[in-house]
Formats: structure tokens, C-alpha cells, sequence
């Protein structure tokens, strides 16, 4: 766990003092014909946490690049502090999207060298590492190769490299795509810390629950900034509440819906989760009886109906479509039926162990899955996810236990069997010296998709990706969230019935993941089953069962909706005028991990009566000179019951305290 970040000395010049700690008017990028960035205009206040959102390819890591100074602006003024941002790069720290890093170095030598580059004293050096390699809980992993370290210690090492010269201002490119929820969440705790000790920060990232944890947003796309403000401000103007229904058949629900939104009722959206529906409406009392009566009229029975207030994620996507952006997906040309396997095993595991050496990677794992359901797979880095997915599609032979695949317990990698399969690992698979259309052709041969729907299946792939008439392109210089949607198009270009996807959407932006959730739910429907893992728990809820893993075990197994619902305690909201200093506070006095911060939210588990939990932890805000604004229970997100399973396991020492 990350511990309580140290005093910072952040100086500033005396004639900076009151002025905004990033100043942009006008900027400008242009690449030849494109305009990447189109006279964009907005300031960052001093010790602020701006967030930058914005669809894949809208100008976010072009504006990082010229804030950084590392690029020249085309037009327009850049200034950091009241002087351009090429004399501030002394004083910018910018962590990039790639690991940029050396991974045949050691944390400490990264460290030093980067110290070095900036011209950092080595006393100064040595000083600052040891202070932020505590504060990260890295020092016992001074002497460890960064190519050796998980997602989650890499990004907390290259924040470091970038703490050590004590920027003034921080820039951080999408820092946590790839990185499991409990460093995220220790990541950005930290991102509180240094805020509130003076240092201003700038992020782009592509998970909206995050977003949320910053004081202001701007909505990016196309170059330009369509609107800025507090995440409270964004969702209030959308001016819609969010009906969470459950039922029993989500496809015929779906179809229902459908035929009631064609009728006229005021149904804005329709997003699909693994066992419930989410509608965004103005009206709920409105839309419900109408709902109710066209569900019952089919003979679908509500399981439940509940009204609560819209996520910034339907902010998002609601302002795309306003921009005639659309998540839908082209119909896929499928030739196959497997509607006939739906309910049977398509994958098994029956007490399966993997040894490496003295290590246990994953230990006595039984599950099943079904065609027809979408089975997700959660877990921290090292958790043992990648694993077991080898293991059950038959690329890595395990130490103990039997495996089903395909209705067949031998000769997993038949021909036969791998015709079945379709695989979309954890890194990007493809070929980035290969053209999109090279590549293409390549899988299509590899998967076996006959010579006369080749042509059909490669005009999906292009279509679903957004990359029409753009098959001639190199595959490497793709932004990572279309290179995620062409490894998509490609593992499914044959037509599996069973499908492993590992981290599909890590990069991609909301509207991008909405299209992949819409294929996978396609695929289901039809009787294909899915293995997925993910780090990015609100999309974990689009899975029909759950399984969460913690040091190779599974601890967990369920519905969305039935894991937290067995979450034990509760989970308190508070809004104090002073959230740092309430969360350190309410720290100190419990286990670190019952206590969050969500921008001014502030979260607490806890295992007293909700009344009772309210008023002790009032009292003791007041007697600390902390204001409290308002307080209510709250429900569990996946996301605090997965990292309260962690601790837990952790507490009982299931996991080495070495990540």
C-alpha cells in the first residue's frame, strides 16, 4: 500500500504568484492537411487536477506534446507559469502513454539516470528517490530490472522519473491503461496527495470513473474543447436520470425496448451490462409504467426497477451522439450458427494447478463456461488471469488437474479444436511492420476463413475498426485503441463458438468500448462463449458471471449483481469541504483501503449500522475543524468490493507482499 505522501518543496517564483499555473489561447497543431488541434483556449489553476477526455484521435496527446515542450505549436500561445512551455521543461514532468523507460536498468538506475538528464545534484537525487520509491512502496524493488516489474509498479516508477527533477507541473498521457484497480487506485491517491501539496496535474485518461476523480474536465474532439467543467456540472447539464432494470432475458428486453423507443417513448439510451439494463431518460416517472406494461405485454418479468443519477460516461457518449458520432456496429457477416451449443460446457477447468519452478501461479482453479454466457475473469497483476486463459485454450500444458475444451479433454490443439477458437491476447498481437490489409489477409489464412468470404469478413474488420480506405496503412503507426479494434476484427474474422479475450479494450475511449460490448453481446446471443479479462471494473458489469482471482486462487464467483450484493458492511458517501485532509484522517484511524476519494466524494466502508457510521465519523470531521456537507449510504461499485477482496486476502496473507 502506498503510504502518506512526504512535504513536497514546490517553490514558486515570485512572478508566478497568482497567476494560472498552465495558460493556453489559440493553439494550434497542424500535420499537413490535418488539424490535430484547433484553436483551443483554457487555463489550469494552480494545485488543480484537470482531467482531458476526449474519443481516440481528438488531439489529447498532441496538446501533452506541446504542452511538455517537446513540439512547436502551429499557432497560439502556450505557457506554463507565465512563460512559454519550451523554457518550462525543466519544470514539466510529462509521463507518456508508452513505457518509456529502460528495462534492462534496475528502478534505481532509471531513476538516477533520468535525476541526471535534468541535471539533478546526486545528492538530490539519491535524496528524492529514497522518498518517493517509500512513498510508492517500492524500495525493497531498488535492485529489480524494470523489465521485470507488473503494469501497475512500471507506471508507479515512470511517475517517479518523473517527481524526481519536482516539476511544478505534471502531465500524465492515459498513466493507467493496462494498470490493475488496486495501483490504480494507489496511483491516484497519490495524484490527491501531490495535488494538495502544490503540484498542479494534468491527465488524459480513457476511464471515466477516473475522470471523476479530477477537479475539472474538458470534453475533447476533433481538436477542439466542447466543454469544461466539474464532473457534478457535466452530468447535472445532461439533465436526465439513469433507470437500472433487471430482468431475467436481457436480449428480449432489448428488443422490447427497442419497439418502445420506435413508439415514441422517451428512451435517450440503452446500455447493456452482464445482467442488467441501464436507460437514460428525462422523465422516470414518465417512462416506467410504460416500461412495465411493455415488458409485461411480452411476458418479460422485472426483476427490478431502480432510478439513480447518470454517470459521466453517459455524459460522454451522449455528447458524441449530439456530435453525430454513433456506437453502433456494422452487422457482422456470419455464416456459421451455433445457436445449438447454447448450455453446453464450451470450457472447463477442473482443479488446475501451474507451477513455475517453486512458484504456484495459479492454485486448484476449477470454472466453467458456457456457450451463450460471457464469463469475466478478474484479478490484480500477477493474479494468474493470462495464466489460466493459456491453460484453458491450450497453449500452456498444466502442472496438474484436466481441462475441457471444445467438448474434448485431449489433443487440445488439434486442428479441429483451434478452428473453434478465436484468441485476443494481452498485448497487441498483430504485425506492426505489416499493412492493416497484410495483416489481415495473414489471420484470415492462419484462421482458416474460406477463399470466398475473405474479401466480406476484411470489409468488416475495416468497418468496425473505423479504418475504411485506409488498409494501406502501416499497422504500428496506429493509435493503440485502433490497433485494439483490428486484433477484435481479426480473432473473430472465422467465426469461433469459443472466444478468449484478454484485456480487449485497454486504451480504448467509451464510445469505442460500447462497440466492442455490442459485439461481444452479438456473439453471445448467438451462442458463442467468452472468456474476458479486464481491468476496468464498471466494464466487468457487462459480464454475465464473474470470477475474481487473488494469488492464483478464485476467492469469488457470480453475477455482477450477486458478488456485491454479498459484499459484507457498507458503504458510506460523504462531501466534506476539505476531502484530502477527511480521507488522511479517516486513514489513520481504520485499514487504508476502506477509505477512497472520488474528486469531492468521499468513501467509507464500514461494518457499523449506516446511522451509526454517519455519526461517528461527522463528529469526528467537526473536531478536526472539517466541515461536512452532506452523507448517505451508498451502493458497493465492483470496483471497492474487488479491492476489498484483495485486502482481505492480503491481511490473511494469501498474497506476498511482493507484487
Amino acid at each position: 500500500m502506498i503510504s502518506t505522501t512526504p512535504d513536497r518543496d514546490v517553490a514558486v517564483a515570485p512572478d508566478s504568484a497568482g497567476l494560472p499555473a498552465i495558460a493556453v489561447h489559440g493553439l494550434t497543431r497542424n500535420y499537413g492537411p490535418v488539424e490535430a488541434v484547433r484553436g483551443i483556449d483554457f487555463a489550469v489553476q494552480q494545485h488543480e487536477i484537470f482531467g482531458l477526455i476526449g474519443p481516440d484521435g481528438a488531439g489529447k496527446t498532441t496538446t501533452f506534446q506541446i504542452l511538455a515542450g517537446v513540439m512547436e505549436a502551429t499557432a497560439g500561445s502556450v505557457n506554463i507559469f507565465g512563460r512559454p512551455a519550451r523554457e518550462m521543461r525543466s519544470q514539466t514532468g510529462y509521463l507518456t502513454q508508452a513505457f518509456s523507460l529502460y528495462p534492462d536498468l534496475t528502478v534505481a538506475e532509471n531513476i538516477r539516470y533520468c535525476g541526471d538528464l535534468r541535471n539533478i545534484p546526486a545528492p538530490a537525487i539519491a535524496e528524492r528517490s529514497n522518498q518517493y520509491l517509500r512513498m510508492f512502496d517500492m524500495d525493497r524493488f531498488a535492485d529489480r530490472l524494470a523489465g521485470k516489474l507488473s503494469g501497475g509498479m512500471r507506471q508507479k516508477l515512470s511517475l517517479i522519473c518523473a517527481l524526481v527533477p519536482q516539476p511544478r507541473v505534471l502531465l500524465l498521457d492515459e498513466p493507467t491503461t493496462g494498470v490493475d484497480p488496486v495501483s490504480r487506485r494507489e496511483f491516484w491517491d497519490v495524484l490527491a496527495h501531490l495535488a494538495a501539496e502544490g503540484l498542479t496535474i494534468l491527465v488524459a485518461t480513457p476511464y471515466l470513473d477516473e475522470a471523476e476523480r479530477c477537479h475539472r474536465i474538458a470534453f475533447m474532439h476533433q481538436g477542439q474543447f466542447l466543454r469544461i467543467g466539474t464532473p457534478r456540472e457535466l452530468c447535472a447539464e445532461l439533465g436526465t436520470q439513469r433507470i437500472e432494470l433487471r430482468t431475467s432475458d436481457l436480449p428480449k428486453t432489448q428488443t422490447v425496448l427497442s419497439a418502445l423507443i420506435a413508439s415514441h417513448l422517451d428512451i435517450l439510451d440503452v446500455q447493456r451490462f452482464g445482467d442488467r439494463l441501464d436507460l437514460l431518460v428525462h422523465d422516470p416517472g414518465q417512462v416506467e409504467p410504460a416500461i412495465r406494461q411493455g415488458l409485461q405485454a411480452a411476458g418479460v418479468d422485472v426483476d427490478e426497477m431502480r432510478v439513480d443519477s447518470p454517470t459521466l460516461e453517459n455524459v460522454f457518449v451522449a455528447k458524441l451522439r449530439a456530435l453525430g458520432e454513433s456506437s453502433t456496429t456494422v452487422e457482422f457477416p456470419a455464416t456459421e450458427n451455433h445457436s445449438g451449443l447454447r448450455g453446453n460446457i464450451a470450457v472447463g477447468g477442473t482443479s488446475l494447478v501451474k507451477q513455475f519452478g517453486s512458484f504456484t501461479a495459479v492454485n486448484n482453479v476449477s470454472l466453467q463456461i458456457r456457450n451463450g454466457e460471457v464469463y469475466g475473469l478478474l484479478g490484480a497483476n500477477g493474479a494468474g488471469k493470462t495464466t489460466i486463459i493459456r491453460m484453458l485454450c491450450g497453449l500452456l500444458e498444466a502442472t496438474s488437474g484436466s481441462v475441457e475444451l471444445a467438448g474434448t479433454t485431449k489433443n487440445l490443439r488439434s486442428a479441429a479444436v483451434l478452428k473453434r477458437i478465436g484468441y485476443m491476447s494481452q498485448k497487441f498481437s498483430l504485425y506492426n511492420d505489416l499493412t492493416i490489409r497484410e495483416n489481415l489477409d495473414f489471420f484470415a489464412g492462419v484462421y482458416g476463413v474460406p477463399e470466398q468470404e475473405r474479401e466480406e469478413k476484411i470489409r468488416w474488420v475495416l468497418a468496425f475498426s473505423g479504418l475504411e480506405g485506409k488498409q494501406g496503412q502501416i499497422t504500428g503507426s496506429l493509435p493503440g485503441g485502433w490497433k485494439q479494434r483490428v486484433a477484435f476484427g481479426a480473432a473473430i474474422m472465422h467465426e469461433p463458438d469459443i472466444l478468449f479475450l484478454d484485456e480487449p479494450t485497454s486504451g480504448v475511449d467509451p464510445l469505442a468500448r460500447r462497440a466492442f460490448w455490442t459485439m461481444i453481446n452479438r456473439l453471445a446471443d448467438s451462442g458463442a462463449a467468452i472468456l474476458v479479462t479486464t481491468h476496468y471494473l464498471e466494464e466487468a458489469e457487462q459480464c454475465n458471471r464473474l470470477g475474481m482471482m487473488v494469488a492464483g486462487e478464485l476467492v469469488a464467483e457470480g453475477t455482477p449483481s450477486g458478488i456485491k450484493a454479498r459484499q459484507s458492511g457498507h458503504l458510506i458517501e460523504f462531501v466534506v469541504d476539505q476531502p484530502q485532509r477527511a480521507a488522511d484522517l479517516l486513514k489513520s484511524g481504520t485499514e487504508g483501503w476502506r477509505v477512497s476519494l472520488f474528486g469531492e466524494h468521499l468513501h467509507l466502508i464500514t461494518e457499523d449500522a449506516p446511522a451509526t457510521a454517519i455519526q461517528q465519523t461527522t463528529r469526528r470531521l467537526e473536531e478536526n475543524g472539517l466541515h461536512l456537507v452532506s452523507a448517505r449510504e451508498a451502493r458497493f461499485s465492483l470496483e471497492d468490493v474487488f479491492i476489498a477482496t484483495v485486502e482481505k486476502a492480503r491481511l490473511q496473507g494469501k498474497i506476498s507482499t511482493e507484487k
